[in-house]
């Protein structure tokens, strides 16, 4: 343990930082953005794409589990950067470490996947009948341009909408790579085809969107750990429910048999034994009496006791571990950086062989163009590296917090591989 409260890796030098964040009133050049639809690694791609070629821009740090964006700067003014945020079509609410996990955060996300499964299951349908009718007619039907396009309006709005803003910015991320494919198929007579690879993507978007969600929901599984009240004594003696973070320092709280504890502490009456599991991991009950510390979100299984705060609610041991997942998803890992690097080199060389294959040979060899211009799309959609892009974050994600949950704080994505020792999430 460092003199600053922070813990070294054993297998990393840079330590974990568990101190107590920093408001963003006492950090200059540090703003926060709450960014409703800032929930894939693609716009996160999009994002520090457009932000990291303005002046005066340092730093860019994501969390995608709370949607937020953390912008280190050296701007006397932040109108710059919330005006790239909004040519990118960001919705982006200033916010500050204190508030950063809003209650959208915490509530929006589940509802929008939930919701997101009904006009997907209708738009697979619409694409399914669309293949059906023209096996059955034997080529195209009025009919299956109208499943087929019901399909891609249901199921590939969204993509549409993001692939627009990426094409604006010279962005050639999957949303755009897929909205040229799908539109070049129907140009081409080719609607059952269109449909079914719109509708294919849309539910790619949306197993990526529950894994985030699982994410979230892990995060916010640590935060229902501490009870949002705490009995308290006052000064005349008595005990009073209170919130727990309006709790000061040295306060005396009172504990009964199965109750969470809402604050660290030390014991100063009475003795029991905690359930440590959800916070150090301990398979068995520990016996605490006076003078041993105590954590938030445990559980008494006992007696009674009192003790004494020693942590208030934005600085206790559950606080700091949630505060340190966050942080460390937002680290990216070897592997992400050499994709990234790749599909930057990549992405473009697949489009230019894809225009290539749609004309050369038309044009060389007098070639019919419709097959080629297939085949280019094919190309356009079967090469593409942007699965890799997504898959490496999204894992990296619910890995993160899914350790969290079962007692593990891993430092990041870059923590891995041979000799690497993840560490209790109860560190001292």
């Amino acid at each position: 343990m460092s003199e600053d409260g922070s813990k070294e890796c054993d297998c990393c030098a840079t330590p974990i930082s568990l101190s107590e964040p920093k408001t963003a009133a006492a950090s200059p050049g540090r703003a926060l953005y709450y960014i409703d639809n800032m929930d894939c690694p693609t716009e996160e791609a999009l994002i520090r794409t457009k932000l990291s070629k303005l002046p005066g821009v340092v730093g860019l740090e994501f969390n995608l589990m709370e949607r937020i964006l953390t912008v280190n700067h050296t701007l006397a003014s932040l109108t710059p950067v919330e005006a790239a945020l909004s040519a990118i079509y960001m919705q982006a609410v200033r916010t500050d470490e204190k508030h950063a996990t809003t209650p959208q955060a915490q509530t929006r996300a589940p509802k929008q996947a939930r919701q997101s499964w009904w006009p997907l299951a209708l738009a697979g349908v619409a694409a399914a009948l669309a293949e059906v009718v023209y096996w059955i007619n034997g080529g195209t039907h009025w009919t299956v341009v109208v499943l087929a396009l019901l399909a891609i309006g249901i199921g590939g709005l969204s993509t549409y909408k993001k692939g627009w803003v990426a094409l604006k910015n010279l962005n050639l991320n999957i949303n755009a790579l897929m909205s040229i494919a799908v539109t070049g198929a129907m140009l081409i007579g080719h609607w059952p085809e269109a449909a079914m690879v719109m509708v294919l993507f849309a539910l790619a978007e949306v197993i990526e969107a529950k894994s985030l969600d699982r994410a979230r929901n892990a995060i916010r599984g640590l935060l229902d750990l501490a009870p949002e009240t705490a009995t308290v004594q006052q000064d005349d003696g008595s005990w009073v429910d209170v919130g727990a973070k309006t709790v000061a320092l040295d306060s005396r709280v009172r504990v009964k048999p199965g109750e969470r504890i809402a604050l660290d502490g030390v014991v100063v009456q009475g003795r029991s034994t905690l359930n440590q599991a959800p916070i150090t991991g301990e398979s068995l009950p520990v016996e605490k009496a006076e003078g041993d510390p105590i954590f938030a979100g445990t559980i008494n299984e006992s007696g009674s006791f009192e003790y004494r705060v020693t942590a208030v609610a934005n600085n206790s041991t559950l606080a700091r571990i949630i505060h340190a997942v966050e942080a460390a998803q937002g680290s990216r890992a070897p592997t992400q950086r050499f994709i990234d690097q790749f599909a930057r080199l990549y992405t473009p060389i697949v489009f230019g062989v894809a225009v290539a294959v749609a004309i050369l040979a038309p044009l060389l060899f007098g070639a019919a163009w419709l097959p080629w211009i297939y085949k280019a799309l094919v190309l356009l959609v079967i090469a593409c590296p942007c699965a890799l892009v997504i898959s490496t974050p999204v894992s990296i994600v619910s890995g993160l917090a899914a350790a969290a949950r079962r007692g593990i704080l891993v430092k990041g994505g870059g923590v891995s591989g041979r000799g690497a020792k993840p560490h209790l999430a109860g560190i001292r």
